[in-house]
């Protein structure tokens, strides 16, 4: 029986952000490889192709099911299945039968409600993406990653390729002295590579041509919470994708990544999006569907290379699906081209990170390296397991491992919540990059009042963590559901569409949780928990719900509302409440007018020398970028953090007799002062992130930038 109206929209909502960005990234790429990423070809090019893979994946959607219905055995629309189960799984039998809930008592009742709901998630997403629209951020000094992505994408928006080059013949030619990469930018032969994956700069870009470059963030971050909520209505069931949006809308890590050009967002959308496009084609029993399911879940890897990890599922649960058509099971078709797909989409990034970023993969390689083993591991796996098929089909699991999975489950979360109490995570500095973040952590330390010790990771917190950001009773509904649905999976296979969500949501979690690997200060490392962990808390929350739902019900209507407020205000109230301290102040604002000041102040046919460390970090990008003007830093050759005098005065000579203007910045006046006037280009004085080690943010610090310059 086919969906109605207000579910077929839902359905198709959810999934249409995951198609929009693939079509968009697997059409930028090749113009980014050619040099030619600008808007009427990327125009030309992308919104053909992402409006074809909108259609193939929606083409249908929620018109019919396949033979043997959904794959949870349950109702499609978020109804309730006729032993009373929430839909989707917590019931078996009914097929795709739509049974209308006795609230409702009529066909019509039910669509009004769904109505309502669908009305309700598009509403939440609209309201998130404004409400970030408003307070959005300005990242642009090259302070930490979002700037990175915000140089990037004004690089390529405006340039249409990389490397990014160097100019070396507007500073007299090459010279030891001259240093052109910087924090986020790699050195390579006559350029710099930024130090990310393309796919979310493809996607900015989209800002810088519109005239709005700050405000894509908040589109996808309500592109998010559509998808996230499409993934709960499958799942838990429509009637809890309205709380299932607003509780992810509300937690302080989506509102902090979708006010700036962070990879989280985009890479959510795409893992959730395939996790809805894997549900509907196991429901269809559709290769069509599963090939694009594939591909979105691989695309994944050309916005974050942490997205090879986090489809390892994929990857094994497509191996259990190619076994089981051996077995001739109605599923197992979907296997081949969820296989296919995945391959694809991950081979793109994978080639995108070799050509476009090769030295960030090469600083990764210590864990892309085994990725890339384990990866290989599992299709031998694969191999191996669909060749014993039909003997691995005849064995029958002892009584007690369903039950002993179910307590793996809660024994697990209850170790990692006791961890700070048995476990201190440090790390002692062997590399630079060590070293710098053991000083920074210090640095935060001092301002915490905290006892000092560079080597501590504060890793043993991270379960506590989540807590802060979703709240204690979601993570303790989402820890019941996975136990259940742990020995569901285990007894008898039921409950088979949550496979795979829950094969993604548990490995990913658990593997961020132990080694989140990340600057430990929040909100900044609340990043980690964006792409899978939170949303899949809030996820199996609801799932809970759903399940308490069915417990209160036997004990009539009044138990029944009541129970339910008070479920679902325990869910939505902790994340609203960590999130308030923050949530109403934009940070970073002011900086895009700044740096256009300063740009309109330094001569066009000025060679940028920059002499101070902190100025090079923060803006030499900027200036090559954005300002149109050749920069380099110069060498400090170890004294410190301005340059030697002689050095910079040999290379304003050389500047000069390369017929160009040479122009000196530095942080201080006189620092500047000795090759010319110093005049002050740049001062603001800003919010900034705070920086919190034991407790959730809730609040920001002031921040304060200046730069002045010297025509030497």
């Amino acid at each position: 029986m086919e969906l109605d109206r207000p579910g077929r929209v839902l359905a198709t909502l959810s999934v249409l952000p995951a198609l929009a960005v693939a079509g968009w990234l697997l059409a930028g790429l090749p113009l980014l490889l050619l040099g030619r990423f600008a808007p009427l070809p990327a125009t030309l090019l992308g919104l053909p192709l992402a409006a074809l893979l909108c259609w193939a994946g929606t083409r249908k959607l929620g018109e019919g099911t396949a033979r043997g219905g959904t794959p949870s055995g349950g109702t499609p629309s978020g109804g309730t299945a006729r032993d009373g189960a929430p839909s989707g799984g917590a019931g078996r039998g009914g097929g795709a039968q739509v049974v209308v809930t006795r609230a409702a008592g009529s066909v019509l009742g039910r669509v009004r409600a769904a109505t309502w709901q669908v009305a309700g998630v598009v509403g939440v997403a609209v309201a998130s993406g404004v409400f970030n629209a408003i307070m959005h951020s300005e990242q642009i000094a090259v302070r930490r990653d979002p700037a990175t992505y915000t140089q990037y994408a004004a690089w390529i928006a405006t340039h249409g390729g990389l490397p990014i080059p160097t100019q070396t013949e507007a500073f007299g030619g090459p010279d030891p002295a001259l240093v052109f990469e910087s924090v986020g930018f790699y050195a390579v032969d006559g350029g710099v590579v930024p130090q990310f994956m393309p796919g979310p700069p493809m996607l900015f870009a989209i800002g810088h041509w519109l005239g709005v470059p700050y405000l894509v963030p908040a589109v996808l971050g309500a592109l998010a919470v559509l998808t996230v909520a499409g993934v709960v209505a499958r799942l838990a069931g429509v009637r809890w994708a309205v709380v299932g949006a607003a509780a992810f809308a509300v937690s302080l890590p989506i509102l902090y990544t979708s006010r700036t050009t962070f990879s989280e967002i985009p890479s959510l959308i795409l893992l959730f999006g395939g996790l809805a496009l894997a549900y509907d084609a196991l429901a269809r029993r559709e290769r069509g569907r599963a090939l694009l399911a594939g591909l979105v879940f691989g695309l994944a890897v050309l916005v974050r290379v942490d997205g090879l990890r986090d489809v390892l599922p994929v990857l094994a649960f497509a191996g259990l699906l190619l076994a089981m058509r051996r077995l001739r099971r109605p599923e197992g078709v979907v296997g081949p081209p969820l296989l296919a797909g995945l391959v694809a989409g991950a081979g793109v990034g994978m080639l995108a990170a070799y050509l476009l970023a090769r030295p960030y993969l090469s600083y990764l390689s210590g864990s892309v390296r085994p990725l890339l083993f384990v990866c290989a591991g599992v299709l031998v796996l694969i191999a191996a397991g669909t060749a014993a098929a039909p003997a691995l089909a005849r064995i029958r699991l002892p009584n007690w491992v369903p039950r002993t999975g179910a307590v793996l489950v809660v024994l697990l979360m209850a170790a990692l919540y006791a961890r700070p109490w048995v476990q201190t995570v440090t790390r002692i500095p062997v590399t630079d990059d060590d070293r710098r973040t053991a000083e920074m952590i210090m640095q935060i330390q001092r301002a915490n009042g905290l006892p000092i010790d560079g080597t501590r990771l504060y890793f043993e917190n991270s379960l506590h963590w989540v807590i802060w950001y979703v709240g204690a009773p979601a993570v303790l509904l989402a820890t019941i559901a996975a136990a259940l649905l742990v020995r569901r999976l285990l007894r008898d296979g039921s409950s088979f569409e949550w496979l795979l969500p829950l094969a993604v949501v548990g490995w990913t979690t658990v593997t961020t949780l132990l080694r989140p690997e990340i600057t430990p200060d929040h909100p900044w490392a609340a990043r980690r928990l964006v792409p899978v962990v939170i949303p899949g808390m809030i996820l199996l929350a609801t799932y809970g719900l759903a399940r308490l739902r069915r417990l209160t019900d036997r004990h009539g209507p009044k138990v029944l509302k009541w129970g339910m407020a008070v479920g679902v205000v325990l869910v939505l109230v902790p994340p609203a409440v960590t999130s308030i301290g923050t949530a109403f102040t934009p940070v970073e604002r002011g900086e895009a007018a700044a740096v256009e000041a300063m740009c309109a102040r330094i001569p066009a046919n000025a060679s940028v020398l920059i002499v101070e460390r902190v100025t090079g970090d923060r803006f030499v990008q900027a200036v090559r970028g954005m300002c149109g003007r050749p920069a380099a830093e110069v060498d400090r050759k170890g004294s410190g953090d301005v340059a030697p005098e002689s050095e910079v005065r040999r290379l304003v000579e050389r500047v000069r007799a390369a017929g160009r203007v040479p122009v000196v910045l530095g942080a201080e006046p006189g620092q500047v002062s000795p090759y010319g006037a110093a005049s002050q280009v740049l001062g603001l004085v800003t919010r900034q992130d705070e920086r919190s080690l034991t407790e959730a943010p809730n609040g920001t610090w002031t921040l304060r930038m200046n730069v002045w310059m010297a025509v030497a």
